[in-house]
């Protein structure tokens, strides 16, 4: 017997669908117009480096701070102002032609994202356990699908100013987020689900058995990182393709983990997680393979699409493994897990960075190649001796 879902917890489930989706397009703005931006602002390769491994590192600080407004607020008063904001910063990212502007339109791009993605986040748990079943997996869904989104928006108006692509495509985003910012779950819906999942967050595990999946995640997100900072300027600068066909790169990694997290639960259930996790990581590295060698565009967009149908199986997979590690504190395993896709992301761009300076960006991506391979002989840990094959439990953070 099922019990029926209100209908506020309805609205609000399909308003927070649609923040993730909208985040999933201004990123995606901003990580396939790379080429376009260092061409605006006259970076060199080490200096686009060294900006790209800035924002993570500022959101990481964004979502710790965002824990604090949240104690003091809520989860909706923060989204309800800081996605609008975070669009905004994208418009000055198109609007700017020196440095510092460039630093300063960034780094609050940093703060903001981290602080989305922990009150998204939040919001989603807190209705997650309002159903009383998985629901997080749509919500990353809606991510990968506004990915598409805004990579085939990049791909359109590769041709215009960023500021007019990213003006343009702003004036749509901002009243969309606040119109959907009107029915985001507050107390009133949640109760008292968020502070009990906070409280979860809290409680003392023991890291050593978390150990091998902390290291899967970080491998998926470096891999991940690579894609999105890495993707456009591949295709553009060694494949020579136009900014155009340089964002499909990301286009069709984001299409391959739609998929994957559309109809990957069933493939868990019938063959289980570990083998779905070991042949991910092997198809990744075929990815990554392709990519490194292709020819043309074309091939390497391929590559980047199979690298995506590698990965998207890999890091819902580390959240319900967790899960079933510690079945009574599944949320603080998660949120410790959770760690370790910024961990991927501060180490993923600098290392490709540094290796396409000193050599190309074809060597640069046999590192993440090799890294995501490790999380083969890693699969055993996702499913302990005895089990049985298990659904998605699980699936929180950006990817």
């Amino acid at each position: 017997m099922t019990t029926e879902v209100p209908a506020r917890l309805r609205r609000a489930r399909t308003a927070l669908l649609v923040s993730f989706l909208l985040q999933g397009t201004t990123f995606a703005l901003l990580v396939t117009r790379i080429p376009g931006i260092q061409r605006q602002y006259g970076l060199s390769d080490g200096t686009l480096t060294v900006f790209l491994a800035a924002v993570p590192i500022l959101a990481g600080v964004g979502s710790i701070s965002s824990e604090q407004l949240v104690k003091r607020t809520s989860p909706r008063a923060v989204l309800r102002v800081v996605q609008p904001a975070l669009c905004l910063t994208l418009v000055g990212v198109g609007l700017g032609h020196r440095l510092w502007a460039l630093a300063l339109a960034l780094a609050a791009f940093g703060l903001l994202v981290g602080a989305l993605d922990a009150s998204m986040n939040m919001l989603g748990v807190g209705l997650q356990h309002r159903y009383g079943r998985s629901i997080m997996l749509g919500f990353h869904a809606g991510f990968s699908a506004g990915g598409i989104l805004g990579a085939l928006l990049a791909s359109g108006g590769a041709h215009l100013h960023l500021a007019v692509l990213f003006g343009g495509c702003m004036l749509l985003v901002i009243p969309a987020a606040l119109v959907a910012g009107r029915f985001h779950a507050g107390p009133e819906e949640l109760g008292s689900a968020v502070q009990e999942a906070a409280a979860a967050a809290a409680r003392s595990i023991p890291w050593r058995p978390l150990l091998p999946l902390c290291a899967a995640m970080a491998f998926a997100y470096i891999a991940d990182s690579t894609v999105s900072n890495w993707s456009a300027k591949y295709l553009t600068g060694t494949l020579h393709s136009g900014d155009r066909v340089g964002a499909l790169g990301y286009a069709g990694y984001m299409v391959a983990l739609l998929l994957g997290r559309t109809f990957g639960d069933r493939w868990v259930q019938r063959l289980g997680a570990a083998v779905v996790v070991r042949a991910g990581g092997a198809v990744a590295a075929l990815g990554f393979g392709i990519a490194a060698v292709a020819p043309a565009p074309w091939a390497g967009i391929a590559g980047f699409t199979v690298l995506g149908i590698g990965i998207c199986a890999v890091i819902p997979q580390v959240f319900a493994a967790g899960g079933r590690l510690f079945p009574h504190d599944s949320d603080a395993a998660v949120a410790r897990l959770n760690l370790f896709n910024y961990v991927g992301f501060l180490v993923g761009s600098p290392l490709v960075g540094a290796i396409a300076g000193a050599s190309s960006y074809r060597w640069a991506l046999l590192a993440p190649l090799l890294l995501v391979l490790v999380v083969v002989p890693l699969a055993g840990h996702f499913a302990p001796a005895g089990s049985e094959p298990l659904a998605l439990e699980h699936a929180t953070s950006r990817a």
